[in-house]
C-alpha cells in the first residue's frame, strides 16, 4: 500500500475513535470509518509481474484505453496511447520501459474532465522521457483529472528506472498518456483495460516477437 493510504486511512480511523469517546454512540463512527476503509483501499500497491522481453513497452498505469492516435509533434508523427483511470482503479503509477529519465517537466494548468480529448493539452501534468539504452525515446504524461489536485513523480532528470518499476501516483481519477515512436506496434485497442508494469501496451520492431 502507498503511504498516503496508512495516513489517510488511519487519520479517519482516529477521528472514529474520537467521535465514538465523546458521544458514546455509534451513530457518528459509520461515516470516518466507512472513509477509512475507502482510503486503505484506494491507495493499494499490488504486485506485479513485468513482463520481460527485449523492445516491450508495458502501461505506466492501470485503467481503461481510450484512444489511439497517431499524433504530430516536434519530433516528428507518434503514437499516442491514453488510458483513463478511474476512482476505482489502483493509482500508482510505473515507467514503461528500461532507462535514464532525460526530461522530466511539472506543468500547471486545468481540471478538466480526464474523458476529455483536451485534457492531454490544457490540463495539470507532468511529462516524463525515458531514454532507453538502445536509443529508444518513450514519453508518459501523469494527467490530472476533474477530481485529482495532486501529482507525485519520485525521481528526476537523470536517473535510472527499469521496466515497470513505481514512480509515483495520481490521487483520485485521471489519466496517463504514452507516446511512442511512430514504427512501434501496438499491442492494445481502444476500450481494453490494461494493468500498470503488466499489460504490454507496443513493442519495438526486432523485439520480443517482432
Amino acid at each position: 500500500m502507498v503511504r498516503d493510504g496508512y495516513i489517510y486511512g488511519l487519520s479517519f480511523l482516529a477521528v472514529a475513535g474520537l467521535l465514538k469517546w465523546a458521544t458514546g454512540g455509534w451513530a457518528w463512527v459509520v461515516a470516518p470509518v466507512l472513509l477509512a476503509v475507502f482510503f486503505l483501499w484506494f491507495f493499494r500497491d499490488p504486485r506485479r509481474a513485468v513482463p520481460a522481453g527485449a523492445g516491450l513497452i508495458v502501461s505506466p498505469g492501470d485503467g481503461l484505453v481510450t484512444e489511439t492516435a497517431i499524433i504530430a509533434t516536434p519530433e516528428g508523427s507518434r503514437q499516442r496511447i491514453s488510458i483513463f483511470l478511474s476512482v476505482f482503479d489502483v493509482h500508482v503509477n510505473r515507467s514503461p520501459m528500461g532507462g535514464v529519465l532525460s526530461s522530466v517537466r511539472y506543468r500547471k494548468g486545468q481540471y478538466l474532465n480526464a474523458m476529455n480529448p483536451a485534457s492531454a493539452d490544457r490540463n495539470e501534468q507532468n511529462i516524463v522521457t525515458v531514454r532507453g539504452d538502445e536509443g529508444t525515446e518513450i514519453t508518459f504524461k501523469q494527467i490530472a483529472g476533474l477530481l485529482a489536485r495532486r501529482i507525485v513523480f519520485n525521481f528526476k532528470e537523470g536517473d535510472r528506472v527499469e521496466r515497470g518499476q513505481r514512480v509515483g501516483l495520481i490521487k483520485f481519477g485521471s489519466r496517463v498518456d504514452v507516446l511512442l515512436p511512430a514504427e512501434a506496434v501496438l499491442r492494445v485497442k481502444v476500450g481494453q483495460r490494461v494493468k500498470g508494469g503488466a499489460s504490454v501496451l507496443a513493442a519495438m520492431p526486432g523485439g520480443e516477437g517482432l
